[in-house]
């Protein structure tokens, strides 16, 4: 009878050590730090990490424009202790009148400004119905409390921080351009300064009818102002692209890295193609043995990166236009060892815009992460596409416009040496979702949430969380050494690593003796990063790259 009570007693122990085990606090990371503290403040109240994430966005609405916005689009990732892990897409779409050739001239020729500077470049914004979407499924706080702090800190201002107001006064030639938005990101024309004061009236009238009814974005007042300004300026988005607008609910991507289960984004963003192509390949490599920040660790992540962005330029759109991506086989370990057994340890490959075989031998987006004390996280990810998008709020309703449809290809068969893509899977149709790099990803190890991780950074984002995946699993640093150390990035084309000022001279000296082109770049992204280690929770901003970035304890 006692021998049954031990072994009763050490299979109860032994389920409870698989069981996850609340943690001691719940974290929320992103780049402000206000917006931050809007979201701890709501799981100190009870909320879920999806009510945290949903009032972290709307907060950065407000108080970082260059990318939190309600007129964008972006990715959600939920990790929920129970149940499984959902994604969804709220990426902006493209007009009905969107077609393959919107963006060259009657000649053939590429039109950039058309393509990445006008009113035909702004995609049907997704955010506050892929938000509202998230808090359906997982939220326990009414909306209205989530969009609160929003309403409060754009009604009464906030105080500007010296690389908020550097930030504003950046922008201000092209805040010029367009009488609205100068008036409100200035002071009469003049910039505004450190310890001034932002307030935002029209914006506030929008957040208050968002927050009693969020459909009033797409069949409301602020629909009937979005569909103003396009009417009024040459834009391409009607009233009925704003009425059939849905975000979608996907499968995540799903991976293996040295023991460990990765969650990230399917398409249309090629993001968790990217992480995981290039984590499969690294996985044959001892990379712990050659250090962090080694021309042999740059090197052959650079080469697993150059491999994994020749097939996003290849295969990945949105899957509603692309049925066949072959994603099983591009995420497999036998196709990484296939990729592998190309690369050489003491030469660089040559990108080729002609060809993606191999030879055997705009970056202003916002990331929050968040993990509630019962082992709930989000990572999300969303943007304007350019730093503030379009440079162009909607008169009266006080956002700004994304000029995202400048993330689809140029044009058919446009590929060349420069980076600029013509592939079929990315070229723009009507209701089409451009193709993506964000690449919000969460990191689980024996049943419960290990790390959570995503960039801003344009093509470079998978690159960056890439960095801090290996820089935890394979380095063994701390969450704070994590985000600080060294970035580069490789995205086939142009052929060339992006290196920060930060790497080691002998490194780069060492990477161009190998045959690769170097570019260099005083930073790369903004990850924002929880790591869980013996149920201790623990965040790291992003505070070396952005200086207002923080973390909020609950």
């Amino acid at each position: 009878m006692r021998l049954r009570s031990l072994l009763f007693l050490f299979s109860a122990l032994a389920l409870l050590a698989q069981t996850p085990q609340p943690l001691r606090r719940g974290l929320v990371v992103s780049q402000e730090r206000l917006a931050s503290e809007a979201g701890a403040q709501v799981l100190r109240e009870g909320g879920s990490a999806v009510d945290a994430a949903v009032a972290t966005a709307f907060a950065l609405a407000v108080v970082h424009p260059a990318a939190g916005n309600l007129g964008g689009g972006g990715f959600l990732l939920s990790r929920p202790t129970s149940g499984q892990a959902s994604f969804i897409d709220f990426r902006e779409t493209a007009p009905a009148v969107a077609h393959p050739r919107l963006w060259l001239k009657a000649d053939g020729t590429y039109d950039e400004a058309k393509h990445h500077d006008s009113l035909a470049s702004v995609g049907v914004p997704g955010t506050v119905a892929g938000l509202r979407e998230a808090w359906k499924r997982e939220g326990r706080l009414p909306w209205a409390r989530l969009v609160s702090p929003a309403i409060r800190l754009a009604r009464e201002g906030f105080v500007l921080t010296e690389n908020q107001a550097a930030s504003l006064a950046e922008q201000l030639p092209a805040f010029a351009r367009h009488a609205p938005t100068l008036a409100q990101f200035s002071r009469k024309g003049a910039p505004l300064r450190a310890g001034d004061r932002l307030v935002q009236r029209d914006l506030v009238r929008t957040l208050v009818r968002l927050s009693k009814d969020w459909t009033d974005f797409y069949r409301g007042e602020t629909a009937r102002l979005v569909v103003r300004d396009m009417k009024a300026n040459g834009g391409l988005i009607t009233a009925a692209d704003l009425r059939a607008y849905r975000p979608v609910r996907r499968e995540p991507l799903r991976g293996t890295y040295r023991g460990y289960e990765l969650l990230a984004a399917p398409p249309p963003s090629s993001g968790g193609q990217v992480l995981i192509e290039a984590l499969n390949i690294l996985e044959g490599y001892d990379l712990k043995a050659t250090g962090p920040g080694s021309p042999a660790a740059v090197h052959l992540t650079a080469e697993a990166l150059r491999r994994a962005f020749a097939d996003r330029a290849q295969f990945i759109g949105d899957p509603g236009f692309n049925p066949d991506i072959p994603m099983a086989r591009l995420l497999s370990k036998t196709y990484a060892a296939e990729l592998r057994a190309t690369i050489r340890p003491d030469r660089a490959s040559a990108s080729d815009p002609a060809r993606f075989s191999w030879e055997p031998d705009r970056p202003h987006t916002t990331h929050l992460s968040v993990l509630d004390r019962d082992g709930n996280a989000v990572s999300l990810t969303y943007t304007l596409e350019e730093s503030y998008g379009l440079r162009r709020i909607v008169p009266g309703a006080g956002f700004l416009l994304n000029n995202e449809l400048g993330d689809f290809n140029a044009g058919p068969g446009l590929t060349d040496a420069t980076g600029r893509i013509g592939t079929a899977p990315n070229l723009a149709q009507p209701g089409k979702r451009p193709l993506s790099s964000m690449c919000p990803v969460i990191l689980v190890k024996d049943g419960a949430v290990f790390m959570v991780s995503g960039s801003p950074g344009g093509r470079t984002i998978p690159a960056t969380v890439l960095n801090t995946v290996l820089n935890v699993v394979d380095f063994g640093m701390g969450v704070r050494a994590a985000v600080d150390a060294p970035r580069f990035h490789h995205q086939w084309l142009p052929d060339r690593i992006q290196v920060e000022a930060s790497i080691p001279a002998a490194t780069q000296e060492a990477l161009k003796n190998l045959g690769h082109a170097l570019k260099g770049v005083p930073k790369q992204g903004c990850a924002q990063v929880i790591l869980v280690r013996a149920g201790q929770a623990e965040g790291a901003a992003d505070t070396k790259r952005w200086p207002d970035s923080g973390v909020a304890v609950e």
